[in-house]
C-alpha cells in the first residue's frame, strides 16, 4: 500500500482553510487532519506543539489567521498584528527541531509596498512602504515569511509561502463591517433587495482595479503544488485577471437581481488605484485558475442563499 503524505490544515474553518480540507479529503494520496480553535489554542506554544506532536504530519499547511476587510484592519490594529504574529510564531517555532515536516504558509498580497510596480512581482518583497490601513497585519505576514526563511537556512525547513491574491468563495466572513469586498458587497446588495431600496452606496469612485481568485482555486493549486514537490520560495498566485469596482458591482447586481441605482460615494477612500499580481512564477509550475469570476461569484450567492439567508 502506498503511503498517504499526512496534511495538518491549521485554521480549518475559515474561509481558505474549509476549501482546502475540503479539496484534498476528495484525493485519495492525502490523509488529511482539519484543526479548528477547540483542537488547539495556536497562541499557546504548547498547545500547538502538542497537536503537531500528536498528528506527526508530513505536510502543515497554515491557513490560520485574523483577517478582515479595510475597516477591520484599520480599527483593530493591535489585534491585528498581535494575534497573527502569536500564531505564526508559536507554529514556526514548534516546527524548529522538525526539519521532516514541510510547511506551506499562506499570507496576502498586501504585504507588498503601496506603490510596487502593477503587476507585482515576488521581486517587490520589502522595497517601499506598506499600505497604511493594514500595515500591522502585512508586518505580521512579512514577519511569518522572515521567520520561515530563517528555518530553511539555518535548520533545513522546506517552506512555501504562498501570497494569493483577493480570495472569495462560500464559507467567507460576510459581515456588513469586517469583510472583504466581495462577501461584504454581496451582502449588502442582498439586503437592500429584500428592503426594496432604491439605491446602493459604495465606498470611492468605483474605478480602482482589483484581482480576485476563488478559494477553491488557491486549494487546487496547494495540492499541485504538494504533488510537484515545489521547492522552497515565495509564490504569488492570482488569476491574471482584473476587474474595476464598478464592474464587479454591476457584476453582482446583475447576479443579485438588485434594480436600484449604484451611487458611489468619491468623498469615501478609493485605496490602491490597482493592485495586480504577477503569478508567471507560479503558472511556471503548470498550475492555472479555473474558476471564472462570474461563475464564482454565482456559486458563491447561492452558497450564501442556502447558509446564511435567514
Amino acid at each position: 500500500m502506498v503511503k498517504k503524505d499526512r496534511i495538518l490544515v491549521l485554521g480549518g474553518s475559515g474561509l481558505v482553510g474549509s476549501s482546502v480540507t475540503n479539496h484534498l479529503r476528495k484525493l485519495d494520496s492525502f490523509d488529511v487532519f482539519s484543526a479548528k480553535r477547540g483542537d488547539a489554542d495556536l497562541f499557546s506554544l504548547k498547545e500547538t506543539n502538542d497537536l503537531i506532536e500528536k498528528f506527526k504530519p508530513d505536510f502543515i499547511i497554515n491557513c490560520a489567521a485574523k483577517v478582515g476587510g479595510i475597516l477591520a484592519n484599520n480599527t483593530y490594529r493591535t489585534e491585528f498584528i498581535l494575534e497573527n504574529l502569536k500564531i505564526n510564531v508559536n507554529v514556526l517555532e514548534s516546527l524548529i527541531n522538525k526539519p521532516q515536516i514541510s510547511l506551506i504558509n499562506l499570507g496576502s498580497s498586501c504585504i507588498y509596498p503601496l506603490n510596487a510596480d502593477n503587476p507585482i512581482s515576488e521581486n517587490s518583497l520589502m522595497t517601499g512602504k506598506l499600505e497604511p490601513t493594514n500595515s500591522p497585519y502585512a508586518m505580521a505576514k512579512l514577519t511569518a515569511i522572515e521567520m520561515g526563511n530563517s528555518l530553511q537556512i539555518q535548520y533545513g525547513h522546506k517552506i512555501i509561502n504562498l501570497m494569493p491574491t483577493n480570495l472569495y468563495g462560500p464559507n467567507d466572513n460576510f459581515s456588513p463591517e469586517n469583510s472583504h469586498v466581495i462577501p461584504g458587497l454581496m451582502n449588502r446588495l442582498h439586503n437592500s433587495k429584500k428592503e426594496n431600496s432604491t439605491s446602493f452606496e459604495v465606498w470611492g469612485t468605483g474605478t480602482p482595479l482589483r484581482e480576485f481568485l476563488h478559494v477553491d482555486d488557491l486549494s487546487n493549486c496547494i495540492a499541485h503544488l504538494i504533488k510537484m514537490n515545489t521547492d522552497s520560495g515565495l509564490y504569488n498566485v492570482g488569476s491574471g485577471e482584473e476587474i474595476s469596482i464598478k464592474n464587479l458591482v454591476d457584476l453582482l447586481k446583475e447576479i443579485i437581481g438588485f434594480e436600484g441605482e449604484i451611487l458611489f460615494n468619491s468623498d469615501l477612500p478609493d485605496g490602491n488605484p490597482r493592485k495586480l499580481l504577477n503569478s508567471e512564477k507560479i503558472f511556471k509550475t503548470g498550475w492555472k485558475p479555473q474558476i471564472s469570476l462570474q461563475n464564482g461569484l454565482r456559486e458563491t450567492y447561492n452558497w450564501y442563499l442556502k447558509n446564511l439567508d435567514f
